[in-house]
């Protein structure tokens, strides 16, 4: 089911694209029908620099079990003890 839910967060981070690396500034997050993965609805992240056009940016479509895996395994890394006393 589309939502039409976005959100858009500020980041800092890189991301490669098929030109090479680019500076990030934003992350949009939203659940909506993919335009490539083999699902119905999919959770959709783009990485963009607002500075750059939009078709410089980085998207991913993940199907919600996969999503799920990688926000437990991100927060599971981020809550390692050698992590938390890098930051």
């Amino acid at each position: 089911m589309c939502t039409y839910r976005t959100s858009i967060i500020e980041i800092e981070a890189s991301a490669k694209g098929p030109r090479g690396w680019i500076k990030t500034d934003r992350a949009s997050i939203y659940f909506d029908h993919p335009v490539d993965a083999p699902a119905l609805h999919t959770l959709n992240i783009d990485f963009m620099n607002l500075a750059k056009a939009p078709s410089d940016r980085v998207a991913i479509e993940m199907n919600p079990e996969s999503a799920r895996q990688l926000a437990l395994a991100i927060l599971e890394t981020l809550e390692q003890d050698s992590l938390v006393e890098l930051v």
